[in-house]
C-alpha cells in the first residue's frame, strides 16, 4: 500500500486577502456560536406561536393564548427583521439578488474612499496635528528623556551606528575626489599673500619668530662644530690655484672661526644686531604681502606652483582616508573623546530642555511646523494608502474578517430584536384588546 505523501503545505493568500490567524477562528467561532443561540431564539418563538394559535383555535384556550400568540408573531417579526439587516451587510440574504444587500463586498470601495476622505478631514488637518502634538507637550517630554543618562548613551550608541553606516556607504574614490576639487578650488579662488603678511605681522610683533630664530641659530651652531673640515674645505677649494696652500688653510681657518664666532654671539645674544635685522626683514616682508602687488603676485604663483604637483594632490585626496578612519574609531570606541562629547552635549541639551521654556517653545514650534507641513502636503497621498489598500482587498476575505471582529455583537442585534418585538406585540395587541373591549 503506498504511502501518504507529507502534508501540502498551505497555499499563500491570495493578493489582497487577510490571513486568518488563530485568533480569527476563535472569533469566527464565537460569531457560530451567537448566530446559533439567534436563530434557536427564533426557532422557540416560532414553536410559541404555532402552540399559541393551536391552544387559541383548536383546543380552547382562554384568551390568554391571544397575547402569547401575538407577541410570539411580533417576536419573529422581529428576528427575521434584524436577521435580514444583519446578513445584508455581507452577503444576500438567501442568495437572492435583492438591491441593496451584500454591502460591505459590493461597497468596499466605496467605504474604502470615504474612510480616506474622514481620516483626511478629522485627523490629518494643520488644526488637530498642532493642537494634539500641543498637548504632548514634545519639548518638555524630550528634555527630560535625554537628560536621563543610558537614553543619552542610546541616542549617542545609535548616532554612531548610523555615522559608521554613512561613512561605509559613501566610496573613498567619490569623497576625495569631491574633497580634493573643493580644497584646491578654494585655495585657487583665495588670495593667501594678505592673510599670510596679516599673521607674519602679528607674529613679528608679538615676538613669536624669536624661538624660530633661537633654534636656527643653535642647529647652525651644531652643525658648524661638527662640520668644521667641511667649511674650511670649501673654502679652500674656492681659493685660486696660484696660491700656496698653507694660505688657504690659513683663510679656511680664519673663516670657519669668523663664522663659528658669529653664529655663537647672535646665539647667546638676543639683541645682536643681525637679529634686529631679521626683526626688520620680516616686518618688510609682511608689509610687502600685503601691500606690494609683484610679492603678492608671486606668492600667488608658487601657490597655484605648490597646489599644481602630484605629490600634493595625493596628499590632499588622502586626507579623506585618514579623516575617515579617525571618525569610524571615535565613533566604535565607547570611550572616545567624541562619544564622549556627544553624550555630555546630548544630556545637557536634556536638561535645558526640560526647565528652559522659551526652548521647548522652539522645540515644539519646530516640530509642529515639520509635522503640518508634511501632512498638509501629502495628505493625499496618506489618504491614497487607506483607499488604495481597501480597493486592493479580497471582497469575499474582507467581509469574513470585518464579520469575524464584529459578527458576535451583531448577533445580539437578531436577539434584542426577537425580545423587542416579542414585548412590542404584547404591548399592541393589549392596546387594541383595551380599545376594542
Amino acid at each position: 500500500m503506498r504511502e501518504p505523501g507529507p502534508a501540502a503545505p498551505p497555499a499563500p493568500p491570495a493578493r489582497g486577502a487577510f490571513v486568518f490567524n488563530e485568533a480569527d477562528e476563535e472569533r469566527r467561532r464565537a460569531v457560530r456560536r451567537m448566530k446559533t443561540t439567534a436563530t434557536g431564539l427564533l426557532m422557540v418563538v416560532a414553536v410559541v406561536y404555532v402552540l399559541a394559535k393551536c391552544a387559541q383555535q383548536a383546543w380552547g384556550a382562554g384568551g390568554w393564548a391571544g397575547y402569547v400568540a401575538a407577541a410570539a408573531e411580533a417576536g419573529m417579526v422581529g428576528a427575521l427583521a434584524d436577521w435580514f439587516a444583519v446578513t445584508a451587510l455581507f452577503r444576500r440574504p438567501l442568495g437572492l439578488p435583492i438591491p441593496h444587500t451584500a454591502i460591505i463586498p459590493t461597497k468596499k470601495d466605496q467605504l474604502g474612499v470615504s474612510l480616506g476622505e474622514f481620516v483626511g478631514e478629522n485627523f490629518l488637518s494643520a488644526d488637530v496635528v498642532r493642537a494634539r502634538l500641543h498637548a504632548l507637550g514634545i519639548g518638555g517630554r524630550l528634555g527630560a528623556w535625554l537628560a536621563e543618562p543610558e537614553h543619552a548613551d542610546r541616542v549617542t550608541a545609535e548616532l554612531s551606528a548610523a555615522l559608521r553606516g554613512a561613512l561605509t556607504v559613501l566610496r573613498d574614490s567619490d569623497v576625495q575626489a569631491v574633497v580634493g576639487e573643493a580644497i584646491t578650488r578654494r585655495a585657487e579662488a583665495a588670495e593667501i599673500a594678505p592673510g599670510l603678511g596679516k599673521t607674519l605681522e602679528r607674529v613679528v610683533a608679538d615676538g613669536g619668530h624669536r624661538r624660530a630664530v633661537d633654534l636656527i641659530c643653535a642647529k647652525a651652531h651644531d652643525w658648524l662644530v661638527t662640520h668644521g673640515d667641511s667649511v674650511m674645505d670649501a673654502v679652500q677649494g674656492g681659493a685660486p690655484g696660484w696660491t700656496p696652500r698653507f694660505v688657504d688653510r690659513k683663510i679656511g681657518d680664519r673663516v670657519y672661526k669668523e663664522l663659528l664666532r658669529f653664529v655663537t654671539e647672535m646665539r647667546d645674544m638676543p639683541g645682536h644686531p643681525a637679529r634686529g635685522a631679521v626683526d626688520r626683514f620680516l616686518t618688510d616682508f609682511a608689509a610687502d604681502l600685503q601691500s606690494d602687488t609683484e610679492t603678492r603676485a608671486r606668492v600667488e604663483r608658487l601657490k597655484s606652483e605648490v597646489l599644481a604637483r602630484g605629490e600634493v594632490q595625493d596628499v590632499i585626496a588622502s586626507a579623506w582616508t585618514a579623516v575617515r578612519s579617525m571618525i569610524i574609531s571615535a565613533a566604535e570606541d565607547e570611550r572616545s573623546e567624541l562619544r564622549l562629547r556627544v553624550r555630555s552635549t546630548l544630556m545637557s541639551l536634556g536638561a535645558r530642555l526640560a526647565t528652559d521654556g522659551r526652548l521647548q517653545a522652539k522645540v515644539e514650534g519646530w516640530t509642529e511646523g515639520a509635522l503640518v507641513y508634511v501632512v498638509t502636503t501629502y495628505r493625499t497621498e496618506i489618504t491614497s494608502l487607506i483607499t488604495d489598500t481597501v480597493a486592493a482587498w479580497d471582497a469575499e476575505h474582507t467581509s469574513r474578517k470585518i464579520e469575524a471582529h464584529i459578527g458576535r455583537d451583531l448577533q445580539f442585534i437578531r436577539i434584542n430584536g426577537t425580545v423587542v418585538g416579542a414585548l412590542a406585540g404584547l404591548l399592541i395587541y393589549t392596546v387594541s384588546r383595551a380599545l376594542g373591549g
